[in-house]
């Protein structure tokens, strides 16, 4: 995804085939903020849906072009099963003092939402029938922990991470699909660095590939960092991740792997009209070295995802706007300028988009 301060900790395309690959070749200037295609019909732009409510949503999870669940302030929790026609207030009841950042839906039924805070206010929910109940299955009894961030590896196996306790990063798991949470021992984890965090701006400093690769982003210390565990977050290694840091407000907000070893890294200066220079990095070895794009995105960005079925297209996004990277995240144009706090993609080639005031959207046929 998360209110900074404590409002700095407090801050995952529907295209197939030729007209994927002809949307991705168009020119930037034919890509437009609002509905519909562009010239001749090979530009995508994202297409707003109305949710009837002005919530912002931070978590996103696009189950396919038909199905999304997002997540957001106010305790809300929206799905739709329809491509976004109409939207079902499923909010866990008496969640409404909550802030949702994050949320992991396994298909229309089964989801995972994270609620994020100091103390209580970091939970974990889970609903088996679409959102028509929910089973609070972990609150958060630390007072010095506040959770972030949550990912899943399958159907039962996932993670959530917590700002640092005791000088280490925090580390939930579950191994039954989020019904029950432990926290996993920190003998394997690297000392944080003084004032480091993560972010809950999109729901991506914590994020995942294949059956046990995970990484988490960093920011707010000296340096911006990507940790990765191989083992599912019982050992970790950390790599510089070349955004700037040494600031509460930057470092890197959103991470994509489009498999073990190829991802991507946005963030910046979250803080509006201050700069976000080299805010976009590239790794090619699973993250044991990163290197700044060439042309990075245009300003600050909180979520990243890659274009499904494609090795090189991804897609960024943040308050300013949406930057797509054909070239594997060397670089980047900006091709749209809504706001948008997060991006996650379906196998079906479904691509959604959320942030502030309620705004979620679909990236049009």
């Amino acid at each position: 995804m998360r209110s900074m301060g404590k409002t700095r900790r407090m801050l995952s395309v529907g295209l197939g085939g030729i007209a994927l690959a002809a949307a991705l070749t168009a020119p930037a200037q034919a890509y437009g903020h609002g509905g519909g295609h562009g010239d001749g019909g090979a530009a995508p732009r994202w297409r707003p849906v109305p949710t009837g409510t002005d919530a912002r949503f931070r978590g996103l999870a696009a189950v396919s072009r038909n199905t999304a669940w997002v997540a957001g302030s106010k305790g809300t929790v929206l799905r739709t099963s329809d491509g976004g026609r109409s939207w079902r207030d499923v909010s866990p009841p008496g969640a409404g003092g909550l802030e949702f950042r994050d949320v992991e839906a396994f298909d229309a039924r089964r989801a995972v939402v994270l609620a994020i805070g100091e103390g209580e206010a970091s939970r974990v929910y889970r609903t088996d029938d679409g959102g028509a109940s929910w089973k609070e299955s972990f609150r958060n009894t630390d007072p010095r922990a506040f959770y972030d961030c949550l990912t899943f590896f399958d159907h039962r196996h996932g993670l959530a991470v917590s700002d640092p306790v005791d000088g280490k990063y925090r580390i939930l798991s579950t191994a039954d699909g989020g019904r029950s949470w432990k926290v996993l021992p920190d003998a394997g984890m690297p000392a944080a660095q003084p004032g480091e965090a993560g972010f809950a701006a999109s729901g991506q400093c914590l994020v995942s590939s294949g059956p046990r690769d995970v990484w988490l982003a960093t920011g707010g210390g000296a340096t911006a960092r990507v940790l990765h565990s191989g083992d599912r977050g019982l050992t970790w290694t950390a790599a510089p991740a070349v955004i700037p840091a040494g600031d509460p407000a930057r470092g890197v907000f959103g991470l994509a792997f489009r498999d073990r070893t190829h991802g991507l890294a946005v963030g910046g200066d979250y803080r509006a009209g201050e700069p976000s220079p080299r805010a976009a990095a590239v790794t090619r070895d699973g993250g044991r070295t990163w290197r700044p794009a060439s042309a990075p995105v245009a300003a600050y960005r909180s979520g990243v995802a890659w274009l499904p079925h494609t090795r090189a297209s991804a897609l960024a996004v943040g308050p300013t706007g949406t930057d797509l990277t054909t070239d594997g995240g060397r670089s980047w144009r900006t091709v749209d300028t809504g706001s948008y706090d997060t991006v996650d993609c379906a196998p079906d080639r479904g691509c959604w988009a959320a942030g502030e005031k309620g705004r979620v959207a679909r990236l049009a046929d």
